[in-house]
């Protein structure tokens, strides 16, 4: 890959990250020089339905129900009574409100398609005694603020109702009486047992079905590379499968703590965070398991090119799930992440200025291993320097040098050089003169050349297609015989051990041929690893 090509790549990824920005500037018309009428802002927040039944249930928890009584539409008749319908109505939202807060719209128009007129929305359902009743909301015109949502009349005259038929709690029901008696900071001695069996019955339970069901195929699947797979995603993945499942199973008994509105919203997405955690958790180990798995087999088939991508792509695989995660989490928290997406813009304008570098070196390395020029294990040469390959990151490839120092190379740089792998050879080559001296007759020298032929031909190691031994030279020392041959092997240590063998059953042809070595009795012609 050259630099013009690794720049070009860089400045089209940057080029993505100016997109967001710069289309905005594009698409938008002019601003006028006549500022439009800014829409009244209600005191209350009654913009919209969410904004509406949220702001209502705060001010009963403030304690303000002169305020909460600015979200109802009384009718005459009961508005003697209204703070008491604004308190009922809570405590009804409080005991039979499960649905999210989310599922409310936070359009100031509300939901359009919900076949309703366009001035209502509907919200619940609320299950009281067998039955599912909803609060109707109803958009009115405010002389101070404009149009607001409030609870419809309608509703506001069934809460008497509502209220009359409001059983006990599911908790209530089933423990003994003396346990609603007692409440700290006022939670019931029942709802915090109902709290505390939810998280530790399926701590207990969970792991106990994860281990039977484990044992069970262990013993249906007797199969060795099986049962070794089972039991390592066993051990990595049960905890946060145990994590998971608590959290569930926890959210789905929240209705029975009995528990105010305004609380469970908060508890929620608290243990919504959590969930996100571990989610992310579980995720994590299973990418590590599938990862590993396929690295090992790869490693099997001797492929190490692609196990290294499967390094590389295990890293990307790992900061996405984070991120992921991180954006969740702060989407589940009520952080408005729009600003922050929105400034992708400017982060482009931030690597265009100053991380180019970065960008090129992220490509470069990609682009290197999917050429699958080097990979974790191998032995090259690089810029004259000569190691091993021990790390390939999102940046850089690290060398262990032959001095066992650590080379670390930029992977844009790298993708720009020479790089010579010696691993990826399947012969090594010995090419070796042997002197013999001028004593020995031409008929030693034939015979000595013809034996050390034998030799090679005879030597399984050795490939007998290129092969050779030849008189090349009658130097001022005596007769130069090389010995040319390819060794059938990749491995450098291997082949040193096989040529070292093949010259000293050279030098002992020599000796019972009655001939001697010259005053430098093997030249060798030293080759690189």
């Amino acid at each position: 890959m050259t630099c013009r090509a690794a720049r070009l790549l860089a400045g089209l990824l940057i080029a993505l990250f100016l997109l967001p920005a710069m289309a905005p500037a594009q698409i938008l018309p002019p601003a006028s020089t006549a500022s439009a009428p800014e829409r009244p802002r209600d005191p209350y927040g009654r913009e919209t339905p969410r904004r509406a039944l949220a702001s209502f249930v705060a001010a009963l928890r403030m304690g303000n129900p002169a305020v909460a009584v600015r979200y109802l539409q009384v009718p005459a008749a009961q508005r003697a009574n209204a703070e008491d319908l604004a308190h009922d109505l809570g405590d009804l939202m409080d005991r039979y409100f499960l649905a999210p807060l989310t599922t409310i719209s936070d359009a100031p128009e509300g939901t359009l398609n919900d076949g309703l007129p366009v001035d209502r929305e509907r919200v619940g359902p609320l299950r009281i005694a067998g039955e599912d009743q909803y609060i109707e909301l109803v958009r009115v015109q405010d002389p101070v603020a404009g149009q607001v949502w409030v609870v419809s009349p309608q509703t506001v005259a069934r809460i008497p109702q509502w209220y009359a038929a409001m059983g006990s709690t599911w908790a209530e029901r089933v423990l003994p009486a003396a346990f609603s008696r007692y409440d700290v900071f006022g939670v019931t001695l029942a709802h915090a047992v109902v709290w505390l069996l939810s998280l530790v019955l399926p701590l207990m339970i969970v792991p106990l079905l994860l281990e039977a069901a484990f044992r069970l195929l262990r013993r249906l699947v007797r199969k060795p590379n099986f049962s070794e797979f089972l039991a390592a995603w066993h051990a990595d993945t049960r905890w946060p499968a145990v994590a998971v499942v608590t959290l569930l199973l926890h959210l789905e008994a929240l209705p029975a703590f009995g528990q105010s509105f305004a609380f469970r919203v908060a508890y929620t997405r608290f243990i919504l965070v959590l969930l996100m955690v571990a989610l992310a958790w579980a995720l994590l180990r299973i990418g590590m398991l599938v990862f590993r798995r396929t690295e090992s087999q790869l490693l099997v088939k001797g492929r190490t090119g692609p196990r290294s991508v499967m390094l590389l792509g295990e890293r990307l695989y790992k900061v996405l799930i984070c991120f992921i995660a991180v954006v969740a989490v702060l989407r589940v928290a009520g952080v408005d992440i729009s600003t922050a997406l929105a400034g992708l813009g400017i982060v482009g304008i931030a690597v265009a200025l100053g991380a180019q570098k970065t960008v090129e070196n992220l490509l470069g390395g990609i682009l290197l291993l999917g050429d699958e020029a080097i990979a974790v294990g191998d032995f090259c040469s690089v810029g004259g320097r000569t190691g091993w390959v021990e790390d390939i990151t999102l940046r850089s490839v690290r060398i262990r040098t032959l001095e066992q120092t650590l080379l670390s190379i930029p992977a844009g740089v790298l993708a720009q050089g020479n790089i010579e792998n010696f691993s990826s050879r399947k012969r090594c080559l010995a090419q070796n003169t042997l002197r013999i001296a001028y004593g020995a007759s031409s008929e030693q020298v034939r015979a000595i050349t013809a034996a050390l032929g034998e030799l090679l031909a005879q030597n399984p190691r050795v490939d007998p297609s290129g092969a050779r031994v030849r008189l090349v030279d009658m130097g001022w020392r005596g007769f130069e015989l090389e010995l040319f041959a390819w060794f059938r092997t990749g491995d450098w240590g291997e082949f040193l051990a096989l040529r070292q063998e093949v010259l000293l059953q050279a030098a002992a042809i020599v000796e019972r041929h009655g001939a001697v070595f010259a005053a430098s009795p093997v030249d060798v012609v030293p080759q690189l690893p």
